[in-house]
This record gives C-alpha cells, sequence and structure tokens, in this order.
C-alpha cells in the first residue's frame, strides 16, 4: 500500500502485478472497499498492472473535513491524483456500483477523459444518464426503478440512516450479502460502520443536484465503454442501463446471469471480460463473444448470435434456420441427410446474404451428438440459441406399433432433445452469460390420439423436459420454450412411417390443405426466445387444444376416441 494525497485526504492505494503491464484502475462501489475485487484481481494480477484505492472514507482511506466533500468534483480529483501517482499515460478504468457511476462522470469530462483508454462499467449507469432516464424514460420504465432504487430516498433523510447502520444494517450485511455471495475475510471490510456513514454523504452531495439539473450533458467522450450487466442485480433494471447507450459512441453490452456483487460470485467472467476488452481495446483481435457484444453492430433482432437448428434440412427447421439469419443470426443448419442441410444453409447465404453452416448428426445417437457439440463449441463457440427440432413420427395404433417403431421414435422426438439440452445447456452454464433452448414438441403434447401414439407420448415428454428444464436454468439467465404446433403444411406426412392401414396420400393432402406454413410457426419460435415464453401453442387447433387440456381433460379424451383408424383385423 502507498498513500496519495488529494487536497486534505490520504487515498490508500494498492498495487498488484508488474508495472510494465498495462494498467487496470478498478473502483469500488458502497459500502465496500476495495477488498471487494480480491478474487478478480488474484486472476488477473499475472497480466495486468492491478491499481486500487480506497475512496476517501472508505476502508484505509481517510475522511475529509468537511464530510460533504463527497461531490463528483472531490471525487473525480482523487480520481486524477491516483492517475498521477500511476504515471501512465492510458489507463483502463473499471468501476462497480458508486465506482461505475464516478467512471460514468470521469469518461464525460475534459482533461480526465484523455488518460483513459477504455472504460469497464459493471452494472452500473451514470447518474446523469439515469436524470436523463427518470425525466424521458417509459413510464413504466421509470416505475419499476424507481422500486428498486427505494433505499435512494431513505439515505437522503438525516439521522435515520446513520442510526440504522449504527445497528441492525451491519449484522444483516455479516450474514451474507445475497446473490449467492458469503462474507469473506476483507469483504464485509472491518470498517463497514464507519464505511457506511461516510459512504451516505455520496448520495447526499451528488444524487439531489444531478437528477434535478436538466442541463447536465449525459453524453460521454468517444472512448471504448465496455458495460457488464448482472442480469439479476436487484437495484439496476435492465431499461436503465439500455438506455445508457445512446449516450455512447462506442458499446460493447455483456450479460453475466448473477445478482449485484457479481465480481464476488462469478470472478472468472468479469475478469475474464475486462481482460478481453482491455486486451482488444490495446490491440488484439476481438474474440466472436466480443464482436457479438458491440452494441450497433448487430443487424436485426438476433444480431450475430449463434443459433443452432436440428432437423433444419426441410419444415419447421429450415424454416426457422432461415428466420433467424433474416433477423442477423449465424446459423448451424444441422440435420441427418447432409444434403438437405448443406442445401438450407447455401440458401441462407444466397438468398438472404447471411452466415450459415452446415452439419450432418443423427440427433438419436449420443456419439455422434456429442462430437457435433464438441465441434460446435471448438469452431464457433457457445451457442446463444438451440432449436432442437429434429423429429419423426410413426402413425397407427398402438397395438400395430413394434417395439422398433416405439424405440426409434422416442430415441430422435425425445432423446434427441435430452442430448441437444444436456450438451449445449452445460456449455451455456458454464459460459454463464444466458442463453435460450428452444424444444420443438407439438399438439399432440397435450391432445391424446389413436393415430400417433408413440409421437404423442414423445411430444407430452419433451413439454416436460422443457418444464423441468425451464425451472433448472432460470437461476443462470437461460430460458426454455416449449413450441407446440397445431397442423402445419411441412413434409412430415411424407415421412412418416405408417403401421397398419396406410393412410400417407390422406395425411399429406390433409396437411397442403390446412395451409399453415411452417414460416408461421418459424415467427412464433423467433417471439417466444424474445420474450422468454414458457409454452408456446400455435395455431387455432393447437391453441383450441391446449386451453382444453388444461380445463377439461375429459373432453379431450372424448375427441381421441372419435378420431383416428381403426387396427386392422
Amino acid at each position: 500500500m502507498r498513500w496519495v494525497e488529494s487536497g486534505d485526504v490520504r487515498l490508500a492505494v494498492f498495487e498488484d502485478g508488474d508495472p510494465a503491464h498495462p494498467t487496470l484502475l478498478l473502483l469500488h462501489g458502497y459500502p465496500d472497499t476495495h477488498r471487494v475485487w480480491d478474487e478478480v484481481v488474484a486472476l488477473l494480477r499475472d497480466r495486468f498492472h492491478v491499481v486500487r484505492y480506497d475512496v476517501r472514507g472508505a476502508g484505509a482511506s481517510t475522511e475529509p473535513l468537511d464530510r460533504r466533500d463527497y461531490g463528483f468534483d472531490r471525487l473525480i480529483g482523487d480520481l486524477s491524483a491516483v492517475l498521477d501517482a500511476v504515471g501512465k499515460p492510458h489507463v483502463h478504468l473499471v468501476g462497480h456500483d458508486w465506482g461505475s457511476l464516478q467512471g460514468w462522470e470521469a469518461v464525460g469530462r475534459a482533461g480526465v477523459l484523455e488518460r483513459l483508454a477504455s472504460f469497464t462499467s459493471v452494472g452500473g449507469p451514470g447518474l446523469r444518464q439515469t436524470a436523463h432516464f427518470l425525466r424521458h424514460g417509459r413510464r413504466r420504465q421509470v416505475a419499476a426503478q424507481m422500486v428498486r432504487s427505494w433505499y435512494i430516498g431513505g439515505f437522503l433523510v438525516p439521522v435515520v440512516p446513520e442510526l440504522v447502520w449504527s445497528s441492525i444494517l451491519p449484522r444483516l450485511i455479516a450474514q451474507g450479502f445475497g446473490d449467492g455471495v458469503a462474507a469473506r475475510a476483507g469483504h464485509p471490510a472491518e470498517t463497514l460502520v464507519k464505511d457506511g456513514h461516510n459512504g451516505l454523504w455520496l448520495y447526499r452531495r451528488n444524487m439531489p443536484d444531478t437528477l434535478a439539473d436538466p442541463d447536465l450533458s449525459p453524453a460521454v467522450g468517444d472512448i471504448p465503454v465496455q458495460l457488464i450487466e448482472a442480469t439479476r442485480d436487484r437495484f439496476v433494471t435492465p431499461a436503465l442501463l439500455a438506455s445508457t447507450g445512446q449516450w455512447v459512441p462506442r458499446l460493447w453490452r455483456r450479460e453475466i446471469a448473477a445478482g449485484h456483487w457479481v465480481q464476488r460470485s462469478h470472478p472468472e467472467l468479469v475478469a475474464g471480460m475486462i481482460a478481453e476488452f482491455a486486451a482488444h481495446v490495446d490491440g488484439a483481435p476481438a474474440s466472436r463473444e466480443l464482436r457479438r457484444a458491440r452494441a450497433g453492430a448487430r443487424r436485426g433482432a438476433f444480431g450475430d448470435r449463434l443459433v443452432v437448428v436440428t432437423g433444419a434440412g426441410s419444415g419447421i427447421g429450415l424454416a426457422t434456420a432461415r428466420a433467424f439469419a433474416a433477423h442477423g443470426g449465424e446459423v448451424v443448419c444441422a440435420d441427418i441427410d447432409a444434403d438437405a442441410a448443406a442445401r438450407a444453409a447455401s440458401g441462407i447465404v444466397k438468398d438472404l446474404g447471411g452466415t450459415a453452416w452446415a452439419k450432418q448428426v443423427d440427433v438419436a445417437n449420443i456419439d455422434q451428438m456429442e462430437d457435433f457439440s464438441r465441434n460446435i463449441l471448438s469452431q464457433y463457440g457457445v451457442p446463444d440459441i438451440v432449436v432442437n427440432n429434429a423429429g419423426i413420427a410413426v402413425a397407427g395404433s398402438i397395438l400395430d406399433h413394434t417395439v422398433d417403431d416405439w424405440r426409434r421414435t422416442i430415441d430422435v422426438n425425445l432423446w434427441g432433445v435430452v442430448h441437444g439440452c444436456r450438451l449445449f445447456g452445460a456449455a451455456m452454464v458454464d459460459r454463464g452469460q444466458g442463453g435460450h433452448i428452444v424444444n420443438v414438441a407439438s399438439l399432440a403434447a397435450f391432445a391424446p390420439s389413436r393415430m400417433l401414439p408413440a409421437y404423442s407420448v414423445s411430444k407430452a415428454a419433451v413439454k416436460m423436459l422443457s418444464d423441468c428444464l425451464r425451472a433448472e436454468l432460470s437461476g443462470h439467465g437461460i430460458g426454455v420454450s416449449a413450441i407446440c404446433p397445431g397442423f402445419v403444411s411441412t413434409p412430415l406426412a411424407q415421412h412418416t412411417t405408417y403401421v397398419g392401414r396406410d393412410l400417407r396420400e390422406e395425411a399429406v393432402r390433409g396437411l397442403a390443405r390446412r395451409r399453415y406454413p411452417p414460416e408461421r410457426v418459424a415467427a412464433h419460435i423467433l417471439r417466444a426466445v424474445h420474450r422468454n415464453q414458457a409454452v408456446v401453442p400455435v395455431n387455432l387447433e393447437g391453441k383450441i387444444g391446449y386451453v382444453l387440456s388444461r380445463i377439461s381433460p375429459r373432453v379431450m379424451r372424448g375427441l381421441a376416441r372419435l378420431s383416428g383408424p381403426t387396427r386392422n383385423p
């Protein structure tokens, strides 16, 4: 530790790593000290010169003589004093919570901006940008943010916050920070009560003036800014964070499925993002993940998202692959028919000018699926969206189904989905940046049928699998949707295996007359991903069947008895 003088304050500055390496300057929030960054620093100090300091009045740093000297001018003066002591012409600035507020203020000020190579904000918006959002944002979004910011009003009143800090609040914090973050040596700091008292003036000196002044510009200088959003942060809404983008010329947005103290709960991810961004700003090539994070560079709603679609050679799979590509996604078209997969990928490139690759895989074969997933992860990275669509059908009575009919149907329709969910879901969890899994089920998932017993059983299992997986993965920021179309005009009837009576021609004509194209199902899939919908019945019969299955299963069983073929004698 060394001391840096800033006015009447002595700042405790801590350094790790080789000063010859690029320098990172990490700013902590309230009521933290520099120790909140310990886990992240341990992962960065071999590659960077890492500098931290306790904000005035926090940790080992001294308090100002006038307790009101916590305004942004003083805070930026402290930052400048530390930059002078570091002596580097360009420093990568990183801030969390109030450290982010200081960072946003710094990148909007001439004289400081020129000394910064980049800025990474971990979950915190700028106060000027927040003021603009509260004045001009949508009422519902503003109201939601006000609810999350309830504590700020309490901090602004006299005496009461000090009493809370002197009584119950330290004990509550010492029991654990929540969000999966347990207290450990150094966090919370031994100086927590003092830090809590002093830090109240961060709010009292900056909040009223900044939020009430409409003449303060929210714009920042032309500097690379990385915004890391902790998607389960209880204090900041996604709408507020998204609104900051309009003021930043060069912005990269990334997400981590975590709570407020994300640098404690997910230090590997935070350290990796900081290091990758700093290296890219210094001239290293951007990874696929970082390229996808560049705001404004995306084409369409799913711009640069990596999408894997199985059964993409025809029908719903083909329409879905093309729909994602049309909205900017980079698509892996997988199918058991290699030629069909190749036609799908080349069609996307030729017709849409998109990016697509063809892969051959039998989803029912675990060895092939494991090789397939490994190749995708190594060649293209972790998918953002996986659509488990591949499926087959066997039509006829239960007594006419052979064991092989049942086995193959279950292997493709259920095990194929299980393999896709398990392999790619695990990769999404390990990445820690969310994602979405779509499992294509059917009206048959909740509508019993004499005509399609094995198919119905497999699709019902897919729906239940989706519900279970959605519950498990929600905490990781990964959505799961079950899509349940009714009758769709696809080649499925033509490719179906018929046992007992041969109803192929009748089934093909029936689906053709339905005139419900797979492109409309694809639109529902894209909407389900965008809105994170759990179960999506598609078209009229799908919606009617879903409602009846919930309010009157007896009616659905009666309809099953009235439809379908009778068994051959």
